[in-house]
């Protein structure tokens, strides 16, 4: 590549990267500027937090912290699902991770919920995958878990 080609891409990236450095919204005093008002939450807020889902028939439940998912049965062994990822989708939050070689998947859903056997209220209904088998149940923030008479 001759001196002037080099110097050339050399002067093109430059002033790309000056172009994209100047598209960042400044408040006054040089910090970043809030997103404008009408600005989407952001997607993942809501379910960014340690959740926990259960459900009867067969009885079961899931507590996601952090990037653990772990179900528990009245039956051992307890299944500890690693590296759980979470994603959103309007008022869906998924997390998928592995145990060993089965996938596990904890789907969370805003919407009343009820377990069918008791009058707890929830906010939020859940499907967990573990591998083949699907169970369906309700969820809530582990900061929010129902109790009775509430």
């Amino acid at each position: 590549m001759s001196r002037t080609r080099r110097t050339t891409v050399l002067f093109a990236s430059a002033l790309s990267a000056l172009m994209l450095a100047s598209c960042a919204q400044e408040a006054p005093g040089g910090a970043d500027a809030p997103p404008p008002a009408d600005a989407p939450a952001a997607a993942a807020s809501e379910y960014a937090v340690d959740f926990a889902a259960r459900g009867t028939e067969p009885f079961w439940r899931a507590d996601v912290k952090g990037t653990t998912i772990s179900i528990t049965r009245p039956e051992p062994p307890e299944v500890v699902a690693t590296n759980a990822a979470l994603a959103t989708a309007g008022t869906t939050g998924t997390w998928t991770a592995q145990a060993g070689t089965t996938p596990v998947v904890l789907v969370v859903t805003k919407g009343a919920c009820s377990d069918g056997m008791s009058d707890l209220k929830y906010d939020y209904a859940a499907e967990l995958r573990e591998g083949d088998a699907v169970f369906k149940g309700c969820a809530f923030p582990l900061s929010a878990e129902p109790r009775e008479g509430e």
